[in-house]
């Protein structure tokens, strides 16, 4: 399998919070938020594998900012990287000021994708080759959250965690 970029699993998805998808407060349901975020990462997983791809988890988000009525909103997924069957998709969501136009980042995420095949089994997918400084310094990320993400689960002994080592010894 050829290796590819994080630009060529690129997702953007805009669109306008509309009333029945606020709360009493007239922001953005965070549920809604979710659904949206869980929808382009899944097209970033699939153009990145071209397989069908499952939602394996949430590794993180991040509500810094309501997202009002009426605002326009931009996701933005793509794959940070990918492991031997799984896929980690970064996720940035994007404001528009509603009177100026001034885009400004409101929330973040990272969900974790597998590809399967039509019986359901995880496949391979290729490798990403990062090629900017924000690629690259997710892309390494990626790894240190996964070996974490390993050791909690008790699959990885702490001591085997290279990447998290080198965090905490010079």
């Amino acid at each position: 399998m050829a290796p590819k970029n994080p630009k060529d699993s690129k997702t953007v998805m805009t669109d306008m919070v509309l009333p029945g998808e606020t709360n009493p407060l007239n922001n953005l349901f965070g549920g809604e938020l979710l659904a949206r975020m869980d929808r382009a990462a899944s097209i970033a997983a699939r153009r990145h594998s071209r397989r069908i791809t499952v939602t394996a988890s949430v590794n993180h988000v991040a509500f810094n900012r309501n997202v009002p009525l009426g605002s326009v909103v931009t996701i933005e997924a793509s794959l940070s990287r990918a492991f031997r069957t799984s896929m980690e998709v970064y996720i940035d969501v994007w404001m528009e000021d509603r009177f100026t136009g001034e885009r400004s980042k409101a929330n973040e995420a990272i969900y974790t994708f597998v590809a399967v095949d039509e019986t359901g089994k995880p496949t391979e997918v290729p490798e990403i080759v990062p090629e900017t400084d924000l690629e690259k310094e997710r892309h390494a990320g990626a790894l240190r959250r996964k070996q974490l993400s390993l050791v909690l689960a008790g699959k990885m002994k702490p001591g085997e965690a290279t990447e998290l080592k080198a965090l905490f010894t010079s």
